[in-house]
């Protein structure tokens, strides 16, 4: 490959790569956060105890966690051709990376909401404020110094799994890693693409630091 022809794929392959990325990030989120809440919302003694709910969703946390994530891919391929319609591709692999990736991010949410002073929140509750009122006025404003440091390693985590999903026909840079640089032995575009995911991750942790850093001192 040329050096041109190699730039052209780099910048095709890390766009890719973002868009898994951003994607899976966003569904993440939107699917992990209120999961998280309930985590420690629904615990014996919370702001709605119910501990049969959080034991059910403990157990649905920790097999999605224990799922080696290529193993996740493989089982669910049936689930994304349902949703997507196809089971290769960049919008393809968006699906197990967020299934791979809510329960892990859940989990750091809870840790991030257990870390809020007890205090704080019984204060608002002498004040009579609603359970929601408290999630959303105080749990969540007073932990984000923390959601943000989980949000972060969320999205390295990603990042890898985006590079196992492109060895499966998912795109992005770790597809382009393995068939140009192994299928090929072209040892260059292996340790270029290597160096490529080194150097966003490096950036994004931290990018994520430096604001949970600037957030934990307001």
């Amino acid at each position: 490959m040329s050096g041109e022809e190699l730039v052209s794929a780099l910048l095709e392959a890390t766009g890719e790569t973002a868009q898994m990325v951003v994607w899976s990030t966003l569904l993440t989120v939107l699917f992990g956060l209120p999961l998280g809440v309930l985590l420690v919302t629904t615990e014996r003694g919370g702001l709605t105890s119910a501990p049969p709910v959080k034991a059910v969703l403990g157990a649905v946390v920790n097999v999605g966690r224990s799922l080696p994530f290529i193993v996740l891919m493989v089982a669910i391929l049936p689930f994304t051709r349902l949703v997507t319609g196809t089971t290769i591709g960049t919008v393809a692999a968006v699906v197990p990376l967020t299934l791979g990736a809510v329960p892990f991010f859940a989990r750091l949410v809870e840790t991030a909401l257990r870390g809020v002073d007890r205090g704080v929140v019984e204060a608002a509750q002498a004040i009579g404020a609603g359970r929601t009122r408290i999630v959303a006025r105080v749990l969540l404003p007073e932990s984000v110094p923390g959601l943000v440091a989980g949000l972060t390693v969320t999205i390295v985590a990603l990042i890898g799994y985006s590079a196992m999903a492109g060895a499966i026909g998912g795109g992005g840079l770790g597809d382009l890693a393995v068939r140009y640089g192994y299928q090929r032995f072209d040892t260059a575009v292996m340790i270029i693409t290597v160096v490529v995911l080194i150097v966003i991750v490096q950036v994004i942790q931290s990018l994520g630091d430096l604001v949970a850093r600037r957030l934990s001192h307001r």
